[in-house]
């Protein structure tokens, strides 16, 4: 054999060799090797739901809210309802995007408020958001739309309680102060990381806290101070239209799937689980509102129907992805009979005039909610929490996340409406207040004959 045949044939020998040690060396080299970065994924699908529910949160303002509120009114005041709702939501969207982001999700901050791209400085298409899922993000322009809203309903369901005698002008004044010392920071303690309640584990999936208890607390607030209508419990002050309140009810309760099913912020199962405890503890709540009536002596009532309706929603939204469809069911009913007992029994026993009963239903039923999501999130009762979780620690946390968030909505409240008052005064004139507001404020009437 010459020398290059003997240097081939050994040259493929060691060739041979290495090739069936490379299979284990790649092990090695794999397991030695650091796990690569996952790399961030845009979901089509999630970011498209996102963009939907977005929508319907808007749907629920306007028209949904402005008409639910506005048939509860007398026929006077129609036009004007619906303005100050409608104005006070695009107030929110204004501030929320020049420093409101910024103040609840801003890249720096401590327990209580954040800091950081206001104007949404840094902000492009190219921006994500973080998911619940490793890896997947939205883009952030989504995210930042889908908070909007949230900041935008929050604000306008405070003035359920201030309509028919609260000046325009006072409305814009305290809504830009109460977003800024109130919505903002409580947004940032809850769904922040690094917020308080955020830390501590409290569970608010779509807003008891933040939006109910902050709306309802405040309203309360808010009608305490600017004080009764004319004529309030010697007059009668029927709503004008139920016919237009069915129809805000039906519009909120649609637009309720992209609050709450949304606030998983995919299109997962935790927003399936969401919206079938949206159907089933709205319409254990509609229903028991009514037998609550039938009970105490009176007819079922379509108001009644209606205001069971939201009181279900606003019940389940802390625990709309914490709970069981059966837990939901029970959380819906207890929430609206004590919501009912709030609105017929304490309220007329009280004297406070809450014109549209934000208090009794958003107040009282986002408290039902939000501590009672501590009890049906036990997986023993058909929850999600895993194996360890204990009901008594959790409730500790959701009754100090709750009385928290009333205190600090009690006092920004208080420094908002008297600030309002300084810059503009509260009430309009008695003039203008039998007269109505629509002609008195804004000039137009909402029926002409």
């Amino acid at each position: 054999m010459t020398f290059a045949k003997k240097f081939a044939a050994g040259a493929g020998a060691v060739g041979l060799s290495l090739f069936a040690a490379l299979p284990a060396w790649a092990q090695e080299a794999a397991a030695a090797a650091p796990e690569p970065a996952v790399e961030a994924v845009v979901d089509k699908g999630d970011t498209a739901w996102m963009m939907t529910s977005t929508i319907l949160v808007l749907l629920m303002i306007l028209p949904g809210l402005a008409l639910f509120y506005g048939g509860l009114t007398r026929t006077k005041n129609m036009l004007s309802t619906m303005t100050q709702i409608g104005a006070a939501a695009c107030l929110a969207m204004i501030i929320w995007v020049i420093y409101g982001y910024g103040l609840a999700f801003g890249p720096e901050g401590n327990a209580f408020i954040a800091w950081g791209k206001f104007f949404l400085a840094g902000v492009t298409p190219d921006s994500l958001a973080d998911t619940f899922s490793d890896g997947f993000k939205l883009p952030e322009y989504v995210f930042i739309s889908f908070q909007m809203t949230f900041a935008a309903i929050t604000l306008a369901l405070v003035l359920g309680s201030v309509v028919e005698r609260m000046k325009f002008s006072a409305v814009m004044v305290f809504g830009a102060i109460w977003l800024t010392i109130v919505y903002f920071p409580i947004a940032h303690m809850v769904w922040a990381a690094g917020g308080l309640f955020f830390e501590m584990g409290a569970l608010d999936f779509a807003g008891g806290t933040v939006v109910h208890i902050n709306a309802g607390v405040s309203a309360l607030v808010a009608a305490l101070i600017l004080g009764k209508r004319i004529g309030y419990q010697k007059e009668i002050m029927a709503p004008h239209s139920l016919t237009l309140t069915m129809v805000g009810t039906g519009m909120l309760w649609v637009g309720w799937f992209g609050f709450n099913a949304g606030s998983a912020l995919e299109a997962n199962g935790s927003a399936a689980l969401a919206m079938i405890n949206t159907f089933v503890a709205t319409a254990s709540a509609a229903l028991f509102w009514m037998l609550a009536e039938k009970l105490a002596g009176h007819k079922p009532s379509a108001l009644g129907f209606c205001s069971g309706i939201i009181a279900g929603l606003v019940a389940v939204t802390p625990a709309a992805g914490n709970s069981g469809p059966f837990g939901a069911i029970v959380l819906g009913a207890v929430a609206s009979l004590i919501a009912f007992y709030a609105v017929t029994v304490l309220k007329p026993k009280l004297g406070y005039d809450d014109s549209l009963d934000a208090f009794g239903i958003h107040g009282v039923g986002g408290i039902v909610g939000a501590i009672g999501t501590a009890i049906v999130y036990a997986p023993s009762l058909g929850g999600p929490g895993g194996d360890d979780f204990a009901i008594g620690p959790q409730l500790v946390t959701q009754l100090y996340a709750v009385g928290t968030t009333i205190v600090w909505a009690s006092a920004g409240t208080v420094v908002a409406i008297y600030a309002a008052k300084l810059l503009t005064g509260l009430r309009v004139s008695e003039e203008v207040e039998r007269e109505g507001l629509d002609l008195g404020e804004h000039g137009e009437r909402a029926y002409n004959y």
